[in-house]
C-alpha cells in the first residue's frame, strides 16, 4: 500500500526537499522516517510546507534582484589585467578564470572563479568579452577584459 510523505531532504530518484510523494509504506517506515528524510503528511505539515514555499519564493526573488544588481555593476566597468610578454607579444603563460576572479576581487567584487564562463585560457593581448554567470539564478553578465603588457 502506498503512503504520502513529505520529503525533508533531497532523496535520489525520489524527489527534492519539500515534495510530497507516494512511496511504499514499508520504505517510508523503515528507511525514510528513521533517517529523517521524510515525514508523514498531515494538515499541520501541509501548512508548514505552504509557509516554507512562500518563504523560499520571497528569498528567491530577493536573490534574483541581488544577482541582477551585481550583473549590472559588473557590466558597467572594464577590467585590465597586466601580463608579462615576450617576443612578438607572446604571453608568458595564460590568463585563466582564476586571474579574472582575482582582478574582480581587487575591484571589490567577490566573484567565484567557477562563475566565470571562459571556454579556454586567454593566450594573447587584446580586449575580450567574458561571461559571468551568477548563481543560483543563472543571471549572466558580460564583462570587458583588457589583457595588456605589464
Amino acid at each position: 500500500m502506498a503512503v504520502e510523505v513529505l520529503l525533508m531532504d533531497n532523496v535520489a530518484d525520489l524527489g527534492a526537499e519539500g515534495d510530497v510523494v507516494k512511496v511504499a509504506e514499508g520504505y517510508a517506515r523503515n528507511c525514510l522516517f528513521p533517517q529523517r528524510l521524510a515525514a508523514p503528511v498531515t494538515t499541520g505539515m501541509r501548512r508548514r510546507l505552504a509557509r516554507l514555499r512562500e518563504q523560499r519564493q520571497r528569498e528567491g526573488v530577493a536573490r534574483e534582484k541581488e544577482a541582477n544588481a551585481l550583473a549590472e555593476t559588473l557590466a558597467k566597468d572594464s577590467y585590465t589585467i597586466p601580463v608579462k610578454v615576450g617576443e612578438n607579444e607572446q604571453l608568458y603563460g595564460s590568463v585563466t578564470a582564476s586571474d579574472i576572479a582575482d582582478e574582480l576581487a581587487r575591484n571589490g567584487h567577490a566573484i567565484d572563479k567557477k562563475w566565470i564562463d571562459l571556454p579556454a585560457p586567454i593566450r594573447e593581448l587584446g580586449v575580450y568579452d567574458v561571461k559571468v554567470i551568477i548563481p543560483p539564478s543563472s543571471v549572466a553578465a558580460v564583462i570587458k577584459i583588457w589583457i595588456v603588457e605589464e
